[in-house]
């Protein structure tokens, strides 16, 4: 007699009861972040999806085939809105899951569908097409640039925390117009919402920086995404705005981030890079890392609005259903050569559909920019370690290196950078930075006694919600 799970999937031959649930595999520990490849090849052994733990007791559907993926991402017969998450209308995953603060219900465009998704939708568009390129990318040269020269005198960096973290915060900052100390602590938060550690705390970390933003924002607008959002023609409210932000956040740090650091172990680590540094394909490698390590490993989380069988794989109603885009992109029945993954865009790292990613080009620019700068300036930056002894964060969503120690010859700075005068060692200042471009406007601190605003009370019930207390 054959045992199935609960959600009807019969294990493949060999596969062993996990402790996660029978038959679920976890995407939460050591093992999944050590070797993700080899445990999408034992998934396949299922079909097209397989039942995963997200996380202890919460399980999910993970789809591993690139032309399922592709079906559900720009099918209407799924939905976005986790709403018609079954667990979670029922009481069944606990207040304080760690995989919440990526998955629950939110106002914003990515947990929404139809008219509903293209109206908030429409508002981060049109906010996001506002941006000068020509001022992203002087304003990413001049960060790059300071940043470099905070640790080009020692020959040694930690090109994770020294450099691809703090780009994209600072980045992040400048675009989105953050006070003070506020992109620090919304990049701590989102950085624990990913790994699945301290998740509501960073998930409250999270809201409460986003109240503090649009606070000033709404005191003092500038020339930036989120005054554009609270000033679009549809007029949102001021909690859509915070939780479309909570999107673009995740998407313009830890996404970034990760994309930086994977393109950069990239480069360092294989041979067809090797030979000319300053001369790089920079896209190329990009690409690469799109195809083969994507930063976003696992998301695009969906509903079926009925239950439907796809390649001969029931999707039941109800179950979160988590596209790995990771394993789409290296799906045997679509493996495609290296020249190929150069020139093709069809792989899933920025999704499908109507929920494809609203700032690719930005994110693209950017991290080219970032890649650039770096070898520039440091034609002859190695990796220090044995790549063998590098290190992956655990969290089902992300693929994102702990650290990234490189080695090159130290360079005399004469006078010290702007970051280095601006920044602490471990995490940047962001307030610090802004002033340092044309047109970036005053820097107004925000008061350290929040307000306690209408729109405060408004975020203080939607994290109550969140926990369950009401």
């Amino acid at each position: 007699m054959t045992h199935t799970d609960s959600y009807g999937f019969a294990p493949p031959s060999g596969c062993p009861v996990t402790g996660a649930g029978a038959g679920a595999t976890p995407l939460f520990d050591e093992e999944f972040a050590r070797d993700p490849a080899g445990v999408y090849d034992r998934l396949r052994g299922y079909g097209v999806a397989a039942p995963v733990a997200l996380e202890p007791g919460v399980q999910a559907l993970l789809v591993t085939h690139y032309k399922t993926a592709r079906y559900i991402l720009t099918s209407p017969d799924f939905s976005k809105d986790p709403h018609r998450w079954r667990d979670l209308r029922e009481g069944r995953v606990p207040a304080d899951s760690r995989v919440l603060p990526m998955m629950a219900p939110r106002p914003n465009c990515l947990f929404s569908d139809d008219t509903v998704h293209q109206a908030r939708r429409q508002v981060v568009d049109e906010s996001l097409g506002k941006i000068d390129d020509y001022e992203l990318r002087r304003y990413v040269e001049q960060v790059a640039d300071d940043l470099i020269d905070s640790f080009a005198r020692t020959g040694r960096a930690d090109l994770i925390a020294q450099y691809a973290k703090r780009l994209p915060l600072m980045v992040f900052n400048k675009m989105f117009g953050c006070p003070g100390d506020v992109g620090d602590r919304l990049v701590e938060g989102m950085g624990k919402i990913f790994d699945g550690v301290e998740a509501e705390s960073g998930n409250v970390q999270v809201t409460e920086g986003l109240i503090e933003l649009i606070t000033h924002k709404q005191a003092v607008p500038g020339s930036d995404v989120t005054t554009w959002m609270l000033q679009h023609a549809s007029r949102p409210d001021a909690e859509e705005v915070i939780h479309q932000l909570v999107t673009l956040l995740g998407a313009g740090s830890e996404a970034e981030q990760n994309l930086i650091g994977n393109a950069l172990l990239k480069i360092l680590t294989d041979p067809r890079f090797a030979d000319d540094r300053v001369n790089v394909p920079i896209g190329t490698a990009i690409e690469e890392v799109l195809w083969q390590e994507t930063p976003l490993a696992n998301y695009a989380v969906h509903y079926a609005r009925r239950p439907v069988d796809i390649y001969g794989t029931h999707f039941p109603e109800g179950i979160p259903i988590v596209i790995s885009f990771a394993a789409c992109n290296t799906d045997p029945e679509e493996i495609l050569d290296a020249d190929q993954r150069a020139t093709s865009r069809s792989h899933l790292s920025w999704s499908a559909g109507p929920h494809r990613c609203p700032a690719q080009p930005h994110a693209l620019s950017i991290g080219r920019i970032a890649i650039e700068r770096l070898f520039n300036r440091l034609p002859d930056v190695q990796i220090a370690v044995d790549p063998a002894e590098l290190t992956w964060r655990t969290g089902p969503f992300h693929r994102a290196l702990h650290t990234l120690p490189a080695q090159f010859t130290p360079h005399v700075v004469t006078e010290p950078p702007a970051a280095a005068r601006a920044v602490s060692p471990a995490v940047p200042r962001p307030g610090a930075a802004l002033a340092t471009l044309p047109d970036s406007g005053p820097v107004h601190p925000v008061p350290a006694r929040r307000p306690r605003s209408p729109l405060r009370r408004l975020a203080q019930a939607w994290l109550r919600w969140w926990r369950g207390d009401t």
